[in-house]
């Protein structure tokens, strides 16, 4: 450059021919006629492609390959190398690998795909889920995590299920909309299966029903994107490595789900205090254009939860998502309603609750209320020892100690009378019919009238009659309140 800049100060300042100025810097006139045309020069400028004699007659095929590619899964794609692998093996290719890189590398940088930057109004919404791993209760487990962006404002929520399931779709729409205060006019999604039922030849999407019920009850207008095109919403795609690298960065531990959504709703409040490059405003402050705008929430919840009609089965078992669940077999082989939520399954008759369950995220898994067979186990007593929803639960040593004095003054009707004891836990709570066993078997009345007797008088708070206690005949009241009173001072008074 500093030549180029003395052969022109020659020529033009100085005065000096442009023969003279080529003899004297041993250069072309030719060329010193280019240095005086341009300030700077203009580089090497080709003015026919490259041949390539060894590699031309097989561009088509590379081609033909890395166009194929763009319908493949990423992580199967050929490489350079495995490209020309193959020219050898199925074409016969004779020249060397440097030349097919070179090529490759070239083609895959054109064929990249290129963006127009987007404005966004405020009141539009994107979301989508991601995955991590967490620990719950001392297991570790991949969480699946919803997010919701407000791009205007890049306001986010951030809420983590067991699984990404229908029931957790709605539960965090309504969670996300409780946390903003309102509803977003427009929300982008991919083509989830919980939200599209079928994508139509027209580009037109066929909803799910619970989508559209979602959609009904808060009034949202939904938006689609490609399929396959994760960067059509890039909002929602970048919270969801932001939140696994900042909110689950180390593995967040909890003793439940609630708790860790609720570290994770802090999360989301203490962002809105940050600024994002190129905004002079706080999250929080722009988020206020927003809200503006945001449609309001119905005067009702919604109820997010999937529903499945379902036939009892000779078990009393309901089955729902590949796993069963007891009802009461007063209900046996009658048609229920089951809703889904994501930690709980109920299940109704006519209106009726007759069953909770907490929700099993396993295959094949069987959830039994042994309270739901002790009427039944009344009338099949040979089944006591063997029956299925009863192995698993644990009573205090007392119930034991109890049957077992049942058992040996009456012998097989100990049994009977023993489960009518249980039954009992129908109507009052563990810790009562607990402290009414261990005051019969304290005052050695072994007996269910006994236990019956000593649980009303813990319940009524008055002291028991000693008399009645070897044959009272004593109604069970059909609603008991759960206020007991300590029965050893009840003794104390009778004495």
């Amino acid at each position: 450059m500093e030549i180029y800049g003395r052969v022109r100060r020659a020529v033009f300042v100085e005065g000096r021919s442009q023969r003279a100025v080529a003899d004297e810097f041993g250069i072309a006139r030719e060329t010193v006629r280019k240095m005086l045309r341009y300030s700077a020069p203009l580089g090497y400028q080709r003015k026919q492609p490259v041949k390539k004699p060894k590699l031309g007659p097989w561009l088509g095929v590379i081609d033909a390959i890395l166009k194929d590619d763009q319908n493949q899964a990423r992580k199967q794609r050929h490489t350079a190398k495995r490209i020309y692998d193959r020219l050898r093996e199925e074409h016969g290719y004779p020249g060397g690998y440097t030349i097919v890189k070179d090529y490759v590398r070239l083609q895959k940088v054109r064929r990249q795909e290129m963006f127009v930057p987007l404005t966004h109004a405020p009141g539009e919404a994107q979301a989508d889920f991601g995955e991590a791993l967490v620990v719950i209760a001392g297991v570790q487990q991949k969480a699946h995590y919803f997010v919701m962006d407000l791009p205007h404002s890049d306001n986010c929520f951030v809420v983590a299920y067991p699984a990404e399931i229908t029931e957790a779709f709605l539960d965090a729409h309504v969670r996300a909309f409780d946390y903003l205060g309102g509803v977003p006019r427009f929300i982008l999604y991919d083509n989830t299966r919980i939200a599209v039922a079928k994508i139509l030849g027209d580009g037109e999407r066929k909803k799910t029903r619970a989508f559209c019920e979602l959609q009904s009850h808060y009034l949202f207008e939904e938006r689609f994107g490609r399929p396959g095109k994760g960067n059509d919403k890039g909002a929602a795609e970048g919270l969801v490595g932001y939140a696994r690298r900042n909110f689950m960065v180390p593995i967040p531990r909890a003793n439940s789900w609630e708790e860790l959504n609720a570290h994770l709703l802090e999360r989301c409040r203490k962002r809105r205090e940050q600024r994002v490059w190129g905004h002079e405003e706080t999250i929080g402050e722009r988020f206020e254009h927003d809200r503006a705008v945001l449609l309001p929430l119905p005067a009702t919840l919604y109820e997010a939860c999937e529903k499945r009609t379902a036939k009892v089965s000779s078990l009393s078992l309901v089955r729902y998502r590949a796993n069963d669940y007891s009802v009461p077999t007063a209900y046996g082989h009658r048609e229920v309603l089951v809703k889904g939520y994501v930690h709980e399954v109920v299940i109704a008759c006519s209106s009726e609750v007759i069953a909770r369950h907490r929700r099993s995220y396993e295959r094949e898994d069987m959830i039994f209320d042994p309270l739901h067979y002790l009427a039944l186990l009344e009338e099949k007593i040979r089944a006591l020892d063997q029956a299925a929803p009863l192995a698993n639960w644990e009573l205090p040593e007392c119930f034991l100690r109890l049957r077992q004095l049942l058992e040996a003054r009456l012998g097989k009707h100990g049994k009977r009378e023993y489960v009518q004891v249980l039954r009992l836990l129908e109507t009052f709570s563990v810790t009562e019919v607990t402290h009414a066993i261990q005051d019969a078997i304290h005052l050695g009345t072994i007996s269910l009238d006994a236990v019956k007797h000593l649980l009303l008088c813990r319940i009524e708070r008055r002291p028991p009659r000693l008399d009645l206690m070897q044959y009272p005949h004593l109604p069970l009241p059909q609603v008991a309140t759960t206020q007991t009173a300590d029965y050893m001072a009840l003794l104390e008074v009778t004495q």
